[in-house]
């Protein structure tokens, strides 16, 4: 049998001896720390490929010491989330999109890859169980984290024989509690998160684990996030922490140009799509920081704003680099900022039609 070959066929499901009390007030969700009743489980074996699916009661996993992923991080994940739209339905956001991404961070760690349509057929079965989770409120979704991990119990450094994909979900309000308020953003100088050739395209805990020392002084100057430069010259913009980032200047749309080191993030390139729909210049290039000061001080910076899964659109209302403090758009969201979150926004709920096939219903 060949590598990452399945021998999976029907996904089994064991029921839970009992259900978990179901949050009474989703207003204090928070994120991430609630998990719902079940959880997607299935295994890779050299040899017969993926195998066992089940939707199991959420739990520990069984897992050995010396299991390679504690050892050697060899690990990728995915962030998604399901929405409850005013008519009841539920909704996924362009789910191929992140399975897709997930076989290339697969590729990048060594890692078998997973049937992508097989997988969004286990995910659709597994929210549809848990589907009484998703939130009822707006902003609040249910997230969903599916991940591999390398699960061999042998230290050497080599791609283990062995994993678990397992997928979780869990009940979630808005990322930012102070909703769309801009946030302060530290435009990091002397750490480096990745550089082209190494893992910053691929979502992998390796990546995150690099940024927490940055995270932990910037929020000690009490800002919300890390804005990284290229590894290399220090002077190149990539990405924000957990988002990617964009900048109005005059009257055109920039995002730093992915080369390898940037998360190809699924709410970028819908981002990316829907303002090219709209007929503004959007640009995929490299981007200094010092143009992005020059244009400050010339006026031209408009708005700034991130992207992602988690917070959708996160406007930016400061910017600090070295001792250098850029307030951008008095405090305010930006039009494009505002026209971006309502309409993807309105997408993932149900409200505003999208492009074909951007919405995936789970069930009614």
């Amino acid at each position: 049998m060949k590598k990452g070959e399945s021998t999976m066929t029907e996904i089994k499901f064991e029921r839970a001896a009992a259900l978990k009390a179901k949050p009474q007030d989703e207003s204090k969700l928070g994120f991430g720390s609630i998990f719902t009743d079940y959880m997607f489980v299935m295994e890779y074996t050299e040899g017969r490929g993926w195998h066992d699916p089940v939707i199991k009661p959420y739990g520990p996993l069984p897992l050995d010491p010396s299991a390679m992923c504690l050892h050697y991080g060899q690990e990728v994940f995915e962030g998604m989330k399901a929405y409850r739209a005013a008519d009841g339905r539920i909704l996924l956001f362009r789910p191929e999109e992140n399975f897709k991404r997930l076989n290339t961070s697969c590729e990048r760690l060594c890692i078998p890859k997973v049937d992508e349509a097989f997988c969004l057929k286990a995910l659709e079965q597994l929210v549809e169980i848990e589907r009484d989770w998703v939130p009822h409120i707006p902003d609040a979704s249910l997230y969903i984290r599916p991940f591999i991990i390398a699960t061999e119990g042998k230290l050497g450094v080599h791609a283990s024989n062995s994993y678990y994909y397992v997928v979780v979900l869990s009940p979630s309000g808005p990322y930012y509690a102070a909703g769309l308020d801009p946030v302060k953003i530290y435009v990091e100088k002397s750490y480096v998160r990745a550089v082209r050739g190494g893992m910053g395209f691929a979502k992998t805990g390796g990546n995150y684990a690099a940024s927490l020392k940055a995270q932990e002084e910037a929020s000690e100057q009490k800002y919300a996030q890390v804005l990284w430069l290229d590894g290399v010259e220090r002077r190149y913009i990539e990405e924000v922490g957990a988002m990617n980032i964009f900048f109005v200047i005059g009257d055109e749309v920039v995002t730093p140009a992915l080369q390898g080191s940037i998360l190809p993030g699924i709410t970028r390139k819908s981002a990316l799509e829907l303002m090219a729909s709209w007929g503004l210049t959007v640009s995929e290039r490299r981007l200094a920081i010092d143009e992005v000061a020059e244009a400050y001080d010339k006026g031209l910076l408009k708005e700034c704003f991130g992207t992602g899964t988690a917070a959708v659109v996160s406007p930016v209302g400061e910017l600090k680099w070295g001792d250098k403090v850029m307030e951008i758009g008095g405090g305010q969201i930006g039009p494009v900022s505002q026209r971006l979150y309502d309409t993807l926004t309105g997408i993932q709920w149900g409200k505003v039609e999208g492009p074909a096939g951007w919405s995936v219903e789970v069930c009614k």
